[in-house]
């Protein structure tokens, strides 16, 4: 996109010029956070989990980890879950789905705070399949 030019009329009768280029301007270098060294606390905990298979959303909604407020959760971390297994429900404009684990192992981390908007293709727990 080249550079462009959008000129504005108020009900006045007042023209107000607006210049635009394609390219943004840069953020300032100190506006970041710095990337994590290799050697800091956070990165032997992400080697933890790279054996591990992750359940991920099929659709944008909210997160439940229990059918109902006053039932059990469906799954906790530690608890086997074969393929096929109901490991959380997603609400999507009023309907409620039942999503199921796409791997049998045992769940090791829950990603997603209960009631919680999700996205699609976000992880939601991590599994380890063996």
């Amino acid at each position: 996109m080249d550079d462009f030019k959008v000129t504005v009329k108020t009900g006045k009768g007042e023209a107000v010029l607006v210049q635009a280029t394609a390219a943004p301007a840069a953020a300032p270098a100190a506006d970041f956070p710095a990337a994590p060294a290799a050697d800091s606390p956070a990165a032997p905990a992400a080697d933890e989990f790279a054996h591990c298979i992750a359940v991920k959303s099929p659709m944008i909604g909210t997160f439940y980890r229990r059918p109902s407020p006053d039932k059990d959760i469906f799954v906790n971390v530690g608890d086997v879950v074969a393929e096929g297994d109901c490991v959380c429900i997603i609400e999507a404009m009023k309907l409620f789905n039942e999503i199921e684990s796409e791997v049998a192992g045992k769940i090791v981390k829950v990603l997603v705070e209960d009631g919680s908007p999700v996205e699609y293709d976000q992880p939601l727990f991590l599994v380890d399949p063996s």
